[in-house]
């Protein structure tokens, strides 16, 4: 009972987060995850056209989906998934009032699935005998986006609804 208060709490938080973004167009936004990726296209099989840092200031052009095309001061724009936005401005030094916390991408995408790292040590702790040793050499993989643009297009994978 208490993984599904708190599940649907996550699930309550990433949808107040789409929607609140979704609202933003033409706002300044900050990027609230430690590294995102800016994508020529809203989806995340998408060309990376840019990269943001945690606390970056953004500005929303446009929403679509869960998507918005934001725009660098500089002129950089692409499209990055609300997920990774905040309306609150981040304020990298102690003692402030703005938000102070941040995830990466894959932690807010593994919290959208009630999944984080308490559960993950009770599921170990309660599962002693299951070896995780593969399970955590593939979380280490990291595959070049130009590797991974290239095996969607040969397969000839096209992005088709959902969150893309």
């Amino acid at each position: 009972m208490r993984q599904i208060k708190r599940w649907m709490g996550t699930v309550g938080l990433a949808a107040l987060t789409v929607v609140s973004a979704w609202a933003a167009a033409g706002k300044m936004m900050s990027v609230q995850v430690k590294d995102a990726q800016m994508r020529d296209k809203p989806s995340f099989i998408g060309k990376v056209v840019g990269s943001l840092a945690y606390g970056d200031r953004v500005e929303v052009q446009e929403s679509q989906g869960a998507w918005a095309r934001v725009s660098l001061p500089g002129g950089t724009a692409g499209w990055l998934h609300t997920s990774a936005l905040t309306s609150q401005k981040i304020a990298l030094s102690a003692g402030k009032d703005d938000a102070k916390v941040g995830a990466s991408g894959d932690e807010l995408a593994l919290a959208g699935k009630g999944f984080n790292s308490d559960i993950e040590a009770q599921f170990k702790k309660t599962h002693k005998a299951i070896d995780f040793t593969w399970v955590d050499k593939m979380e280490k993989i990291k595959i070049p986006s130009l590797e991974i643009q290239t095996f969607l297009k040969d397969g000839g994978v096209v992005p088709k609804g959902g969150a893309q």
